[in-house]
């Protein structure tokens, strides 16, 4: 087999691997300096649709984390995109916050509970039942059904909240029928980054907390993974998944030293 080729690019999950709720980890500032440094291109994903890249940006700013707007890609954007490019200017009756309904009109998507294309589900602080009764309505009329990530619950200051995932598994329980989910783990949302960067899956490295969602997306999209011990999997869990990444790190601070190295980082070290 030839070496793996020299890393170009970098994905790396936000939440867990970044910042803590408002808390950045450590290092995490560092490495996107060290990004920046290098001229290489890097998105930093999320399948949080609650907010737009101009929100999120705002937020890791204040954890003392400088990641450009256009460098932070959400579930939002990647469905807004799909959605465009299965049928170009169509409608939706949209559940969620803006970072969803400004994704979906910056396409050139109308909004509306009348016949809509789609029903297009994502994060929210306020579900309505009534929003929720009128997308199952929709969908049992023929609308399709679009969910933006099957995360079924979420962190808060206060404790656990059901997030997209959860939600969509009621409108299913009623409707029988089951939504199309972009966000992670649909390597969809690997694909949709890559196509942004114009970049190649063989030079092009995930970085992510969870094994179940961003690793396996990042493997199934042909990317190599790492594994960070800052966020949801611990280093126990890992050998209860059938699949591995191409390295495990306690934190996102072991991978500074990488950047400037392109023909380390492009031969990680397996970390077992």
């Amino acid at each position: 087999m030839s070496d793996p080729r020299p890393v170009e690019t970098w994905l790396t999950d936000m939440d867990g691997v970044l910042v803590h709720e408002e808390d950045a980890i450590p290092g995490a500032a560092e490495f996107v300096r060290a990004l920046e440094a290098s001229g290489r291109s890097f998105l930093v994903l999320t399948n949080n649709s609650i907010f737009t890249p101009r929100d999120l940006r705002a937020r890791l700013l204040s954890s003392g984390i400088d990641v450009p707007e256009a460098a932070i890609w959400t579930s939002a954007l990647a469905t807004a995109q799909f959605l465009a490019e299965q049928r170009p200017s169509g409608t939706a009756y949209v559940v969620g916050e803006a970072g969803l309904t400004t994704a979906m009109h910056d396409v050139g998507y109308v909004m509306t509970d009348r016949d809509p294309d789609y029903v297009v589900l994502g994060e929210t602080r306020t579900y309505s039942f009534e929003a929720i009764t009128r997308a199952i309505r929709l969908i049992e009329k023929g609308a399709r059904f679009i969910a933006t990530n099957p995360d079924p619950s979420g962190p808060s200051p206060a404790g656990t909240l059901p997030a997209t995932g959860s939600v969509a598994a009621l409108i299913s329980t009623a409707t029988g029928r089951q939504p199309y989910y972009i966000g992670k783990p649909n390597p969809l949302m690997m694909r949709s980054a890559l196509n942004r960067l114009d970049a190649h899956s063989e030079t092009t490295i995930m970085i992510g907390d969870r094994m179940d969602t961003d690793i396996i997306s990042g493997l199934e999209a042909g990317l190599r993974t790492v594994l960070v011990l800052t966020g949801s999997t611990s280093r126990e869990q890992v050998e209860h998944f059938p699949y591995r990444p191409s390295r495990i790190v306690d934190s996102v601070a072991d991978l500074v030293r990488f950047v400037d190295d392109p023909a380390g980082s492009g031969q990680p070290a397996e970390d077992r």
